[in-house]
């Protein structure tokens, strides 16, 4: 497929979402996502997946997988050999795929956002290469599946697609970018359908490193709270299938939600931190909303990154507040990573997800374990489960390196 053999539109096509498949701690699928979200679980817990006993945190959100795999079009080798990452990718997918209604085509592509895509095949070769270098059982299929283009390519295999594949890599903003790329993606006319969305794993390298860099919270995970004292990690993916407007009339598919605006800015602050007032943040919330064409007052809601850490909780306060202008006294905000930690490359896509979630019912996703609000949040946080009126949602996703990436969803009837 030539993307640059399509003419620009004159006016650029609305996107819509017509199929959400989510995976996370609080379960496999929307239902049970869509209660635990609403209801405001956690689903920490102690990690499983590799030794923390070396650690100084011990507990993570970690994904309990099927005893089976849906079928798909994978062959018995190739289910077999499925790691980790791409179990959680595949899941995720199957459920967007079968609510969309698509039929397997060569026309589709693929857009995934990950940080870390096969990382525990890469630490089980690297121990492997290191406790026995003369033993290389195992060791090409690990090398092969580590790097996350295979995670997509199984995709394609399960799905019958044959579309091309892009995978964005912009730390814990990938799964947003990864979105917005294929919204730009449809409204330049370079494609009508585009499937999408973000995924990451837990691994060691990945837990071990935010714990040497004493970013994980000892105690919990409670982003936007006074005494916040760090993140919690988690994995999960979320895939949607997006498509023009017109087409999803066309054949009658049920509409999910539209996304109408994006937008992605650098912070140079500095590598890891942001800056203080958040400068970067602010800029991307108000190009997403000069793209949609809405202004702060008419947003209902916003998902936070809320990481949970002391310099990303407050610039991102600092930020909203400064856009929000006067209607943040009356903006309702959350992080949902409060509930399953942070998907790190997925994470922008499942909270888009949620976004799609508490637009179809018209709830907001509280931070139960929020006690005390810093005094920097000029908006009021959501404590508690509530019903809402919510016709438009943003999203942000902020990461290291600094790059910052903005969402905003409308309801559809």
């Amino acid at each position: 497929m030539n993307f640059h053999a399509h003419p620009l539109p004159a006016t650029p096509p609305r996107v819509v979402v017509t199929g959400a498949g989510i995976v996370t701690a609080l379960g496999i699928g929307w239902q049970k996502n869509a209660a635990g979200f609403r209801a405001g679980k956690t689903a920490f817990r102690p990690v499983t997946q590799f030794d923390v006993s070396r650690q100084r945190v011990k507990t993570a959100a970690e994904v309990d997988l099927p005893a089976q795999m849906p079928a798909t079009l994978l062959s018995a080798r190739q289910s077999a050999r499925l790691d980790r990452a791409s179990a959680l990718l595949l899941l995720a997918a199957v459920e967007a795929w079968q609510q969309s209604g698509w039929e397997a085509s060569d026309e589709i592509p693929l857009v995934l956002g990950t940080t870390s895509g096969g990382m525990p095949l890469g630490e089980a070769y690297f121990r492997q290469a290191v406790q026995t270098p003369r033993q290389h059982r195992r060791q090409p299929t690990r090398a092969f599946h580590y790097q996350s283009h295979s995670q997509g390519r199984i995709v394609l295999d399960a799905l019958g697609l044959g579309g091309p594949v892009s995978i964005i890599s912009n730390a814990c903003a990938s799964g947003s970018c990864a979105i917005g790329q294929a919204w730009e993606l449809i409204r330049s006319g370079a494609a009508e359908r585009v499937f999408t969305g973000g995924y990451d794993v837990l691994s060691q390298f990945v837990f071990a490193g935010f714990d040497a860099l004493q970013s994980l919270s000892p105690t919990h995970c409670r982003p936007f709270d006074k005494n916040r004292d760090g993140l919690a990690v988690g994995e999960g993916a979320a895939m949607l299938t997006l498509e023009t407007l017109a087409s999803a009339q066309q054949r009658g598919a049920k509409i999910l939600g539209e996304i109408i605006g994006y937008a992605t800015t650098i912070d140079r602050h500095h590598l890891t931190q942001p800056h203080p007032e958040g400068s970067a943040a602010f800029a991307a919330m108000t190009q997403a909303c000069a793209v949609a064409g809405v202004t702060s007052a008419e947003i209902d809601y916003v998902n936070a990154h809320g990481t949970g850490t002391p310099l990303n909780d407050g610039a991102e306060a600092a930020a909203i507040s400064r856009w929000a202008g006067a209607r943040a006294a009356t903006l309702p905000v959350s992080s949902t990573k409060a509930s399953v930690g942070h998907l790190l490359g997925g994470a922008g896509a499942v909270e888009a997800v949620v976004c799609l979630m508490a637009l179809r019912g018209q709830w907001l996703p509280p931070e139960l374990a929020l006690v005390t609000p810093d005094p920097l949040c000029q908006f009021p946080l959501v404590t508690k489960p509530q019903e809402a009126t919510v016709n438009t949602v943003l999203s942000n996703s902020f990461g290291f390196g600094g790059v910052n990436a903005t969402l905003i969803l409308r309801r559809r009837a």
